[in-house]
């Protein structure tokens, strides 16, 4: 059954991805849209975001501006092999896709040894988004606090307070003869809290909403927004944790800036405790250390 889950050949849902107008001025309709769209769906566009334009544009330019570099001027930043850290350059020949890693956020975890210096804008640029995005992070987090009726910092709070790390990540997806032997990234969903995306104009990113393959519709107005599983693990299960995958084109090279806002590894993450005072309720999953969470799901451990 899960293999005909992840291998669903059917046409595409006719639904569509929610879209959040941000700029609304009545903030009670726009946090209440986000929390609709993050209890039904899991993933949802935001437009009017405050993260101007042309600061997008550029973070695409010196990202591409990478990826077009030779592969040795590439490995200037490459992951060393006996690092256990996510941070550097690698290369997926299984995926099909190469991938940069490196912190944007808090300051004190930056290494920038590992950020690209072939443009001399890609440090002020990835400074500046980083700034923009986390401020739209809170912002969306205290929604989803409001949206469970507890305090506004509740979900900062739980993924670590101001020790919460943005983590960008650049996924280079080359074209690909056959895409229907070769994800670019299998079904899945993100360990983290919740995932900030933009891409380039070739698109292959689908969500898993009822028994459909969603392709995911996007352009440079929007900013994607992914509920992760620490989310839906501090809401209790009512926030969805989305299930997405990316495929291949067979002549263009897709090309994403995912930022994870994730808890340090060190962080205990679970149900929020507040869900449960005077109520009868009881937790649906168990506290865990980040670093204890990912080995679980990596290897296919029992969590709850």
């Amino acid at each position: 059954m899960e293999m005909e889950k992840y291998n669903h050949i059917a046409p595409p849902s006719p639904e569509e991805i929610p879209v959040i107008d941000l700029s609304n001025p009545n903030k009670d309709l726009v946090a209440r849209a986000v929390v609709k769209a993050s209890e039904e769906w899991g993933i949802f566009h935001v437009v009017n975001h405050g993260i101007p334009q042309e600061l997008i544009q550029r973070l695409k330019e010196v990202g591409t501006e990478f990826h077009e570099l030779p592969e040795t001027a590439k490995k200037a930043v490459a992951k060393p092999e006996d690092s256990t850290d996510i941070e550097g350059y690698t290369t997926n020949f299984k995926g099909w896709a190469d991938h940069l890693f490196h912190r944007i956020w808090p300051p004190e975890r930056i290494n920038y040894s590992f950020w690209p210096k072939n443009s001399p804008d890609y440090r002020e640029v990835n400074e500046e988004y980083a700034k923009h995005i986390k401020k739209l992070s809170e912002k969306i987090m205290e929604w989803l606090s409001e949206g469970l009726g507890l305090r506004r910092e509740a979900f900062k709070e739980g993924l670590g307070g101001e020790k919460v790390e943005y983590l960008m990540k650049l996924i280079f997806y080359p074209p690909c003869p056959d895409p229907g032997l070769n994800n670019g990234a299998p079904a899945h969903t993100d360990f983290n809290g919740v995932t900030f995306l933009i891409a380039n104009e070739v698109h292959g990113l689908q969500a898993f909403k009822d028994d459909n393959w969603i392709d995911v519709k996007y352009d440079d107005s929007m900013i994607l927004v992914i509920i992760a599983d620490q989310f839906h693990r501090m809401s209790n299960g009512k926030y969805k944790s989305a299930e997405h995958r990316a495929t291949m084109d067979t002549k263009k090279t897709r090309i994403s800036w995912p930022v994870f806002v994730e808890p340090n590894l060190d962080q205990v993450v679970g149900p929020l405790p507040e869900l449960f005072s005077g109520d009868d309720t009881a937790p649906k999953f168990k506290p865990y250390a980040y670093s204890d969470f990912k080995f679980h799901v990596r290897y296919g451990l029992p969590l709850d």
